[in-house]
């Protein structure tokens, strides 16, 4: 482990902080908000670590092991998370403990919030809120490797360790011109998603913010009501539009982009991840149109919003679907465990790595019927290796796994069993909405001190996928002559 060589980089991380912090600065003097001296306070900080890291480190080559882009990636986005919290502080409107939750919840593109008012706070903090969502969404240091001179072959360990999904597949062979390829589309769908929230009523500001909390599948909003705020069905409908999106892998729309769009109807996973959707969608209308009271057309409206948010992990919310009857909500809460696709700004299982288990297990019995087959799983053309079959199963492990902790820690902490197990489910898929004390209406702030921690860790564990922080918890990862 050279530890110089990831203090420079990590340096380089906090300058990198400090300069996107201009942009809500700028929103502070245009109009005229007491928040100015809050940012101004946090990009000082910014920049004086940045420069204290750089000068304590220094790069001496430029190949990263293994080890250091694990260790830049984990220890990258616990730094922006404390440097992010600072404006929130700084400002008077949250303590250190709330303002390292928000920040979390931004950069993991959650959406659970400890803001009981927003529409109280200036509009650099929601502004900086939803750029939060938006640097998280894509990766930080995906958009560090795209917009800033990288480091040699060692920048794909830093990409691989915060990509999301069961391989890093690269549609582009350099790491450099893969990252920027991201950010390109990243960008076109949120300046899209900005347009046409305009056009659907919303003001610049509203319409910026949203577009950077849909494209991110985050769900910040700037209305404490979320969506339902505007009760408009044509804004609903376009934004259904860009969540699904969203929770299609990126990478995905790079090679349609080289290839022909023809990729995108031949991309299985995305194609099942839809017929979750459809499907969904289909039995949550029937269910609330036979015990909610409700008509046809609110029922489908109410749906296929909720579902098309709550799988995408997006998190925005058009009705209280907390009081809707137990088989839709038991609908959702599945949705919120199995998530989007991988490559994409959405969290939980990931599609594919579902798809994965559901053929590995048919093969597995297939074998059983037959013991001289040698069992393989195929998706889209591609053969997985036991390897790829083995890191799969340990995920899906450790991802239940933590799911079970992170409840049993909040029920020891007080907290209702079943809301427990929604908060656990909810804030490791990344989605932020759960139910009961937690629930669309609600928000976290009534969380124990405890809990706000678990909670945290919940978060950041869900998406960095577990193992990027689990990895560096082994003291022999610190050590320079191992590995």
């Amino acid at each position: 482990m050279n530890l110089e060589v990831v203090s420079f980089i990590l340096g380089r991380l906090s300058l990198a902080c400090g300069s996107v912090l201009v942009l809500p600065l700028l929103a502070a003097f245009f109009y005229q908000e007491p928040s100015i001296r809050a940012f101004g306070v946090s990009i000082f900080i910014c920049l004086g670590l940045g420069m204290f890291l750089c000068r304590l480190g220094r790069l001496e080559t430029e190949h990263l092991s293994v080890r250091e882009g694990i260790a830049i990636t984990g220890i990258g986005w616990i730094m922006v998370t404390f440097l992010g919290m600072v404006p929130y502080a700084a400002g008077g409107y949250l303590k250190v403990l709330d303002g390292v939750f928000e920040t979390i919840s931004g950069l993991s593109g959650t959406g659970a919030t400890v803001i009981d008012s927003l529409e109280t706070l200036p509009h650099s903090i929601l502004l900086w809120r939803s750029l939060t969502h938006w640097f998280g969404g894509l990766g930080i240091i995906v958009i560090f490797i795209a917009l800033l001179p990288q480091f040699g072959r060692g920048a794909v360990y830093m990409f691989n360790a915060e990509s999301t999904g069961p391989t890093s597949d690269r549609v582009l062979p350099r790491i450099k011109s893969m990252a920027m390829a991201l950010f390109a589309v990243y960008l076109v769908f949120t300046v899209a998603a900005a347009a046409v929230y305009m056009l659907c009523g919303m003001n610049f500001l509203d319409a910026v913010d949203h577009s950077f909390s849909t494209i991110a599948t985050g769900g910040f909003s700037n209305y404490d009501a979320s969506i339902a705020h505007f009760n408009n069905p044509v804004l609903e409908g376009w934004i259904i539009f860009f969540m699904v999106i969203s929770s299609a892998n990126f990478g995905m729309y790079v090679m349609a982009w080289r290839h022909g769009w023809h990729i995108i109807w031949e991309n299985t996973e995305f194609k099942t991840y839809l017929f979750l959707v459809l499907a969904t969608t289909a039995a949550v209308t029937i269910d609330l149109f036979m015990n909610s009271n409700l008509p046809a057309a609110t029922s489908f409206r109410y749906a296929i919003f909720q579902t098309a948010s709550l799988s995408s992990t997006t998190g925005f919310v058009s009705a209280d679907f907390d009081v809707w009857p137990s088989f839709s909500k038991l609908c959702l809460m599945m949705l919120m465990f199995v998530g989007g696709c991988a490559g994409s700004t959405a969290g939980g299982l990931k599609v594919s790595r579902l798809i994965i288990l559901i053929k590995a297990m048919y093969s597995i019995v297939w074998q059983k019927l037959h013991p001289q087959m040698v069992p393989h799983v195929h998706l889209d053309g591609v053969a997985y290796t036991a390897d790829v079959l083995l890191g799969v199963g340990r995920f899906f492990f450790a991802y239940l796994m933590l799911d079970v902790l992170w409840a049993l820690l909040l029920i020891a902490d007080g907290v209702p069993v079943l809301d427990s197990i929604g908060i656990s489910v909810s804030t490791m898929g990344s989605v932020g909405p759960a139910f009961g004390m937690a629930g669309p209406t609600c928000t976290y702030s009534g969380l124990p001190d405890f809990s706000k921690v678990v909670v945290c860790f919940s978060m950041l564990l869900g998406r960095l996928e577990t193992f990027t922080i689990l990895v560096m918890l082994n003291p022999e990862f610190w050590h320079r002559k191992k590995w």
